[in-house]
């Protein structure tokens, strides 16, 4: 008894176990439908301001009170939540924390997205995969090419090992569930508001700005962490992963989700970034990587090793600081 009360006075120690515990969870579970999630919640209520608040004039003003009024709302219930669970029992609190850490994290999910484009590929069924690809794309995918649809995929994968793996993990290492789900909400407002056109030019400049602050270390840190990766995975173009990372990161229109992708594209030897269409309207993006060849689907399935391989040594890394400031 003595002994399992020291290890719940143990912060560092039960912080390890709840990440490692939500980690796995997710990795078994996903995000199952019948199970309520916060970031429907966050989505809701994000929604309803801003139809609101987006109108008439100061949107920029009015956008930065969005901002602080969902960051302020989702840390205060998450933190109650966790903390009179603990209250209750500390059991209850690990388990509480673990659960919502866990819905920050999709691993399972960005895994299960890409191979949904993958296996109707194998099967030859080209309109399925398109249809797939644009669940996860904004482009228009009607008319693209296998090596369009490969190449869709994989940016998403590279981009989303950060939105949606490592920069919650990161997060969720400083402060637990209630910073994991801040940065859930701030990724939500930007995918939500930080579009750069007319109706959210104003009123998501806050969001947009947020949200490449809190991805600016997590960002950079997991690139490192795919290249690392690179020396146990077959094949991987180490030297050239490392040129094109330096070399065109900074193109991507995103401060942050050219390093994961840059690195993706080195390592496989690949070309992402280009031409894409938008509701009919062409959209030229800065190219990263260089053409050494096509893109084929097995780079999918790559693309999928190269972010296990990311969040897996940054999770190892982040354990070693917290062991270290222990």
């Amino acid at each position: 008894m003595l002994g399992t009360l020291n290890t719940f006075n143990d912060p560092i120690f039960m912080l390890v176990i709840i990440l490692i515990s939500a980690i796995l969870l997710d990795l078994l579970m996903g995000d199952p439908r019948w199970l309520p999630h916060p970031v429907v919640q966050i989505g809701k209520l994000i929604s309803f301001l801003e139809a609101s608040w987006n109108k008439g004039e100061n949107r920029v003003r009015k956008g930065y009170v969005l901002t602080v009024t969902v960051i302020i709302v989702v840390f205060s219930v998450t933190y109650s939540i966790v903390f009179l669970s603990y209250k209750l029992h500390p059991v209850a609190g690990v388990l509480v924390e673990i659960y919502i850490i866990s819905t920050t994290i999709a691993i399972k999910g960005l895994r299960s997205a890409a191979l949904h484009v993958f296996t109707p590929l194998v099967s030859g069924n080209l309109d399925e995969a398109r249809r797939n690809v644009g669940m996860i794309v904004g482009r228009d995918t009607q008319t693209l090419s296998e090596s369009e649809v490969v190449r869709g995929t994989v940016e998403t994968v590279a981009e989303n090992t950060v939105d949606g793996i490592t920069a919650p993990l990161f997060w969720a290492m400083i402060g637990g569930a209630p910073l994991a789900m801040v940065y859930r909400a701030i990724n939500t407002l930007d995918s939500m508001v930080g579009y750069k056109n007319e109706k959210f030019m104003q009123f998501g400049r806050a969001s947009a700005k947020l949200d490449d602050i809190v991805n600016l270390l997590p960002a950079r840190i997991t690139a490192l962490c795919m290249w690392l990766s690179s020396f146990f995975i077959k094949g991987s173009k180490k030297k050239l992963g490392w040129k094109i990372t330096w070399r065109d990161a900074r193109k991507h229109p995103s401060p942050n989700s050219g390093w994961s992708e840059a690195m993706v594209a080195g390592l496989l030897g690949i070309q992402l970034g280009g031409i894409n269409y938008y509701s009919g309207i062409k959209s030229v993006r800065a190219t990263m990587g260089d053409p050494l060849r096509k893109l084929v689907r097995s780079d999918i399935e790559k693309s999928i090793i190269y972010m296990h391989g990311g969040w897996s040594i940054f999770f190892l890394i982040g354990m070693c600081v917290l062991y270290l400031i222990r």
